[in-house]
């Protein structure tokens, strides 16, 4: 009997996180970082799940919100946009905050957007932001992880 408990258990828990993964992710863990004399507030996707879901199922996205996805060790970061319904702006960051490259990705593609080096932490930002803002590849972001809070 006890074993019966344990598969309907398991079942339901199979069942809850695939439906989590319909709706959008809202992280408490949340920061503010700086580029140039911009601040954004962005949430911090920790840990491989909140990675996986990153910005799905999102409609909309506040002008200086975004996502901060923050790896163990470097690597050569690739995101997609599966399930993703807004477009998005991508940075890939090295650990001193030095933005490596820059990318824009369409709403639910398959495309690779890759770091042109190993990093730790890729930014996303609502489509176009990076490029509004003037912020390119060579600047340093500012904030917790990076160096002093702004």
């Amino acid at each position: 009997m006890a074993l019966g408990w344990v598969a309907v258990f398991a079942l339901s828990s199979v069942c809850s996180v695939a439906a989590a993964q319909d709706a959008p992710q809202r992280l408490q863990n949340r920061t503010t970082l700086g580029a140039g004399l911009y601040n954004m507030q962005v949430e911090v996707a920790l840990t491989p799940q909140e990675h996986a879901i990153g910005l799905m199922h999102r409609t909309s996205m506040g002008a200086n919100e975004g996502m901060l996805f923050v790896f163990d060790r470097p690597g050569v970061q690739c995101f997609w946009m599966k399930n993703t319904l807004i477009p998005l702006a991508v940075a890939f960051v090295a650990d001193d905050g030095t933005i490596v490259n820059l990318d824009e990705m369409k709403p639910q593609t398959l495309d690779a957007h890759c770091s042109t080096q190993p990093v730790r932490y890729v930014l996303e930002m609502n489509t176009g932001w990076f490029k509004k803002k003037g912020v390119k590849p060579g600047q340093k972001l500012s904030g917790a992880p990076f160096g002093a809070p702004r």
